[in-house]
């Protein structure tokens, strides 16, 4: 009866060895797998490579173009976080200006409606005739700060030319909107009463700036 030492040494005397053959057949199969997971693990590694680099890329030029949409002071850095919060503060700002705009809208049009009517000055209002299509209200905040309400017609460089005699009673503008409704505008005015004005209440000062629109529109009509 053959044994598995008799077999062993029949293969032996032969010249081959099964058990080491045997082993080089299951190395020679695992060599493929090992293979082919390292360059499966590979490609996944260069796909995530390049989906990261896309990413950032795209992450970037959305980040110049939120930068490109908003005034230089609102962006210190050049890194995401500055963008972002830059951006978060503009926006809540403009939704601010949008509201002014609103309210102002409004006023502008309640004063159009009531422009037929005459008014005269409370003790810290003064209204001058509408008549003269021109509606002025001026509002003294304390002894050095004036709010101003002016409706007009619009005309040419009208605003260049109210800013420049604005300086010229020494009243410094602060801050300044510009509502239209053609072919009317309202002007929005916070201005600073500079030592040198020689305007002491919402009456002159008033009464100043109506002058002063008059000589616009004059200036106007002869430039037609």
């Amino acid at each position: 009866m053959l044994t598995e030492q008799h077999c062993a040494l029949g293969l032996q005397a032969l010249g081959e060895k099964p058990n080491s053959a045997a082993q080089g057949r299951k190395k020679r199969g695992r060599k493929p797998r090992i293979y082919k997971n390292k360059e499966k693990a590979e490609i996944q590694r260069m796909t995530h490579i390049i989906v990261e680099r896309n990413r950032r890329k795209q992450m970037n030029e959305h980040l110049a173009v939120l930068r490109s949409l908003m005034p230089e002071s609102y962006v210190q850095k050049n890194d995401q976080a500055s963008v972002v919060g830059g951006a978060i503060k503009f926006v809540k700002e403009l939704e601010q200006l949008f509201q002014s705009l609103e309210a102002q809208k409004l006023q502008l049009v309640k004063s159009l409606t009531s422009c037929k009517e005459n008014s005269s000055s409370s003790t810290n209002k003064y209204i001058t005739s509408k008549a003269a299509l021109d509606d002025i209200e001026v509002t003294l905040i304390d002894q050095r700060h004036a709010s101003f309400q002016i409706v007009s017609r619009r005309s040419p460089k009208q605003l260049s030319k109210l800013v420049i005699l604005f300086q010229s009673l020494h009243l410094s503008i602060l801050h300044l909107n510009v509502t239209t409704m053609d072919p009317f505008v309202l002007y929005s005015i916070c201005a600073k009463v500079e030592e040198g004005c020689q305007l002491t209440s919402v009456d002159d000062i008033a009464g100043a700036v109506h002058h002063l629109l008059k000589m616009i529109e004059e200036e106007a009509e002869l430039n037609k």
